[in-house]
């Protein structure tokens, strides 16, 4: 079974502000995140997916025709922990080369990285992954995630109005910004590359 306890927070609830409130860090996390965890506890409860690791219920449960709720609920627990750790108090939106590099440099990986995370309709998500040996930004929908396209994950964004309406309301450009100018926790990018 999975606890909260299993993916700590990397900083203190109001270690973000002012770019995200400790109400927001509270809410994503304390209530949003440990509802998919307690969700999917009860879901994999006497299945063949209790004892597995999380990325083994994700990449088993997404080809179970029978799993979608598993699939949906486990995702969603991989993709805000990952989001948290992509989070740094005290960020100064320094691209790291490699990644700047990529996009034609630093301003255009941030315009490219907006433009992306503004065209996600609804609920989603916005990541810089690794597909192959290049770099480059791809969109998921509501829980999917870039591990079962066979995609190594490196950055995302969650971009789903709970992660950002008690501060920013319906303004995802300022959120966007504050994320890219602000938050990035560039050396647990430089881990995953």
């Amino acid at each position: 079974m999975f606890t909260l306890d299993q993916f700590p927070l990397p900083f203190a609830p109001d270690a973000l502000a002012p770019y995200m409130s400790a109400d927001t860090v509270g809410y994503h996390y304390g209530r949003h995140m440990a509802t998919y965890i307690d969700n999917l506890n009860k879901l994999i409860t006497g299945t063949k997916y209790e004892h597995l690791p999380l990325a083994d219920i994700i990449i088993q449960s997404v080809v179970d025709g029978r799993g979608q709720k598993i699939f949906n609920n486990a995702a969603q627990v991989f993709n805000h922990a990952f989001f948290f750790q992509c989070l740094r108090p005290g960020a100064t939106g320094d691209i790291p080369m490699r990644v700047a590099d990529a996009f034609g440099g630093a301003a255009q990986f941030k315009s490219d990285f907006k433009e992306a995370a503004l065209a996600v309709f609804g609920s989603g998500w916005t990541w810089l992954v690794r597909d192959g040996g290049k770099l480059r930004l791809v969109n998921t929908s509501n829980a999917d995630t870039p591990m079962v396209h066979g995609i190594q994950p490196l950055l995302t964004l969650d971009v789903w109005e709970h992660a950002y309406y008690l501060d920013y309301q319906n303004r995802r450009a300022e959120y966007i910004d504050a994320f890219l100018n602000h938050m990035i926790n560039w050396d647990w990018v430089g881990q995953n590359l």
